[in-house]
């Protein structure tokens, strides 16, 4: 049974070759830059910078300064390599490319 005073959190980090998870427990009023720190990601990954990566809980972006509830994933997101519109249009460009050549070569044949 969980205390009244401290709730069950889980704080989680993943690069491609490596996926760190931690369950403490913490005091009920902490916030979610309380919990990274207490968790000792930031030890473990030296390269999070918590003014510049962004944070959610369950996938949904929040602000350090919030509060949790008891069983909350606090998560730590890495930064983005490419703009997500600029992947897509490259994506769409070379799928373009791709079926047109696909296509003479099937006309052909």
């Amino acid at each position: 049974m969980v205390d009244d005073k401290r709730i069950p959190v889980q704080v989680v980090y993943a690069k491609p070759e490596e996926q760190w998870l931690h369950d403490l427990e913490v005091p009920a009023d902490a916030t979610v830059e309380d919990v990274i720190r207490e968790s000792g990601v930031l030890q473990h990954f030296p390269e999070i910078d918590l003014g510049r990566n962004k944070v959610g809980v369950f996938g949904k972006l929040t602000t350090l300064n919030a509060r949790l509830n008891p069983g909350d994933r606090v998560e730590i997101y890495r930064p983005l390599i490419a703009d997500p519109k600029e992947a897509r249009k490259k994506r769409a460009a070379e799928g373009k490319v791709m079926r047109k050549g696909a296509r003479a070569q099937n006309a052909g044949g």
